[in-house]
């Protein structure tokens, strides 16, 4: 029996991961067990406690994907956001760091600067301009100090679980009349669905060839777009009226500096893992069956 620990396990990943295990959407090769935490049921940032309950369980794998993921209110919270995003981090590598767990751990586009005009690959130089950033590239880095981990960088990511923006729009072009959207941000939408499955596949794979392949991985969907192109995609597939006007990211301020450009070049991952990632078009429509089915 494969034994899985899932952290962050009510969030929009955390929650497709819970789903497609729970309605059988993926059959492993071996028998798997998952044990699903959040906070209320495991304290990341308990470390003796934390310690304690990864070595009464032996997981053969750990998925993090437990996060501070508000980004603009990160930028007046830096304690609470390090403590999840970099401590936690800490506290799990060490207390598998004498085991035999594999450790696969979510981070994300905001630890670049977004100032390239190609798509990012694993080796390129990161440069983080938000606490958020800075918070994920510093939980990275400790992840990767441990030598059976994965990190896998993802972007925009969205669910029928959870808030994120593809919901945010779905709800307001139902209630107004008009939308502005910025148009100077780009970058590659994400089905948190779609990248669960992803996981699936590579714990999957690892057991079968008890090979696993270490590392920083990134993954998005396949596509590209602005914030406006996804919000008139999705304003469109909902069926509304509401008119998407396109604005410059300094018509409309945040607390916290987005990457203008934070296109993932996905190519490592594919070919490791023999993967073919669906376009975000393709995803979002099967986002919408989802969503009007729950």
């Amino acid at each position: 029996m494969i034994s899985i620990l899932v952290t962050g396990a009510n969030g929009q990943l955390g929650s497709e991961i819970k789903n497609i295990y729970k309605t059988n959407l993926f059959k492993f090769e071996k028998p798997v067990n998952f044990e699903f935490t959040d906070t209320s049921t495991l304290d990341l940032t308990n470390s003796t406690f934390l310690k304690k309950f990864i070595q009464d369980h032996s997981f053969d794998f750990i998925v993090n994907c437990a996060a501070y993921t508000n980004v603009d209110l990160a930028e007046s919270d830096k304690e609470k956001a390090t403590e999840i995003n970099s401590v936690c981090v800490k506290n799990i590598v060490e207390a598998i760091e004498n085991s035999t767990t594999k450790f696969i751990h979510i981070s994300t586009d905001y630890v670049f600067d977004g100032k390239n005009h190609f798509p990012y690959t694993e080796e390129m130089h990161t440069n983080p301009t938000s606490v958020y950033g800075i918070s994920k590239l510093e939980g990275e880095n400790i992840a990767l100090r441990y030598d059976k981990t994965m990190v896998i960088r993802t972007s925009w990511l969205y669910s029928t679980y959870g808030k994120n923006f593809a919901k945010t729009i779905h709800k307001l072009c139902k209630e107004k009349e008009f939308l502005n959207v910025v148009f100077d941000q780009i970058g590659s939408p994400t089905y948190a669905k779609d990248l669960a499955h992803v996981i699936f596949q590579i714990i999957d794979q690892t057991v079968k060839e008890n090979q696993f392949n270490n590392g920083i991985y990134h993954y998005s969907n396949e596509g590209v777009c602005s914030w406006y192109d996804f919000a008139k995609i999705i304003v469109k597939k909902s069926g509304s009226e509401c008119k998407v006007n396109p604005i410059e990211s300094k018509d409309y301020p945040t607390p916290a500096k987005r990457p203008f450009y934070s296109v993932l070049n996905k190519g490592k991952i594919k070919q490791t893992f023999n993967l073919e990632i669906p376009h975000w078009q393709e995803s979002l429509n099967e986002f919408f069956k989802n969503l009007n089915n729950n």
